[in-house]
């Protein structure tokens, strides 16, 4: 009887360690993707599906960075300290109907080229700060797997008023884990696109953005040769073989 109870009890100190090991396996890091501040290296683009709203005057959908941001997450700025703006979208649609906008990033050379953000480590999780204006919409992120697919991810619905934290958690389905060296791959972010309801009105309507931040595991097991395993060293390395 105690010698089978002494087995149980090995195996129960097993299990709490392979849970452990499991667990500290990881370190867990929360990175900015994008301040929406204006000064970033990426220039923000939006194109929108067929009903935007064309005049003689004006294109929609228009952008602005603007001087206003979440409280809840910047404080008043009483004393001006800080530069804080968010990136607002003015969308206008001549009918219903499930219209979308289009929201990335392009190069900063000019070129208005479609760049993608890369996401270090292996996402866990997204979130961004996001201005309602309690019309009935709803924002898609899309995301690129380490084998070139696109995941649609849905970030949240917009039918609220003022600023709100949307976050959700990145689906297992999108392929991240890198088994091969070097360590290329990865997901990276491509797009968001804001949806509106078929029934919503979308003669006018603001959806303003700020901080977009993603959870992600770094962690990486050390060995030697790990400097091998990165992808800009070993281009580095292979510059000037012919």
């Amino acid at each position: 009887m105690r010698h089978g109870s002494f087995k149980v009890v090995c195996l129960f100190l097993l299990m709490c360690i392979a849970v452990f090991s499991a667990s500290a396996a990881q370190r867990l890091e929360s990175r900015v993707l994008e301040m929406f501040n204006g000064d970033s290296e990426f220039v923000w683009q939006t194109t929108a599906s067929r009903f935007a709203t064309q005049t003689a005057e004006m294109s929609f959908p228009r952008t602005a960075f603007v001087e206003a941001w979440p409280l809840a997450a910047f404080g008043s700025n009483r004393d001006g300290s800080r530069v804080l703006r968010s990136f607002g979208i003015n969308g206008r649609f001549d009918r219903r109907g499930h219209n979308w906008i289009d929201v990335f990033p392009t190069s900063a050379d000019g070129s208005d080229t479609p760049i993608e953000i890369p996401i270090p480590g292996r996402v866990r999780s997204l979130d961004m700060w996001v201005w309602g204006s309690n019309h009935h919409l709803s924002i898609d992120v899309y995301l690129r797997d380490q084998n070139g697919m696109i995941h649609i991810v849905r970030l949240g619905d917009l039918n609220f008023r003022g600023w709100r934290n949307l976050q959700v958690n990145v689906p297992a389905s999108v392929s991240q884990p890198v088994r091969t060296l070097p360590r290329e791959g990865g997901a990276s972010f491509v797009k968001f696109r804001i949806w509106t309801h078929p029934n919503e009105r979308v003669n006018d309507f603001f959806v303003y953005f700020k901080q977009f931040k993603a959870i992600t595991d770094v962690f990486e097991a050390y060995f030697d040769g790990y400097e091998l395993a990165n992808p800009r060293v070993v281009q580095e390395l292979w510059a000037d073989v012919n």
